[in-house]
């Protein structure tokens, strides 16, 4: 069974209990002012377990089952036996590290809660761009495909454009510096990978 697939697993039987749960679902949610006055610090990683509804999460699953079964073959082609720690270490880093605006805006927000993987997915898409700049990649009904590396640098400016300018309740920013993290850090593991760009 592949790291992948286990993820998928445990994020669905989290988030369909929380979704059941409305009790479960605020214990786990992200909630900065929380962490910062009670010291949950577990809530960076807990809330990416946990979606919205059932519709943020077929999304956010489908998406990273599509992308995470793909670095995972490369990981595991470039890495070797170190491949399932770093394929963890890129997924819990995408959530950690897409948390940091969220939180460093919201510490006493007392209202504000994310729940979600995209950070986390982000991470993934972005580490296989890195790794498959030309591969073809479209938007759901666009019935055209760009190069990974046009369509990543697209999706980066929408979502900074976004996350300045919308104001509905998505973390805008947590697409962005999770798509960031997954870039950097599958680059610090392999840099000769930058040299398919050119």
């Amino acid at each position: 069974m592949s790291i992948t697939l286990i993820i998928l697993i445990a994020t669905g039987i989290v988030s369909a209990s929380a979704l059941n749960n409305r009790e479960l679902f605020y214990k786990i949610d992200f909630q900065p002012f929380m962490v910062d006055r009670n010291n949950q610090f577990y809530r960076f990683i807990t809330h990416a377990f946990v979606h919205a509804d059932w519709g943020h999460l077929v999304v956010n699953m489908f998406v990273f089952y599509q992308f995470g079964k793909l670095v995972e073959s490369y990981y595991e082609m470039l890495f070797g036996p170190k491949w399932i720690l770093y394929f963890c270490l890129l997924y819990l880093g995408g959530i950690l590290f897409s948390t940091i605006p969220g939180y460093v805006r919201n510490r006493q927000n007392y209202h504000y809660h994310a729940v979600g993987a995209s950070g986390a997915v982000s991470a993934i898409v972005y580490a296989f761009i890195l790794m498959e700049p030309m591969a073809p990649l479209g938007l759901f009904l666009i019935p055209f495909q760009i190069p990974a590396w046009i369509f990543g640098l697209l999706y980066l400016a929408l979502e900074f454009y976004l996350d300045k300018n919308s104001k509905s309740h998505v973390a805008h920013s947590a697409h962005y510096f999770g798509a960031v993290f997954g870039l950097i850090f599958t680059f610090i593991l392999a840099p000769e990978l930058l040299f398919r760009f050119f």
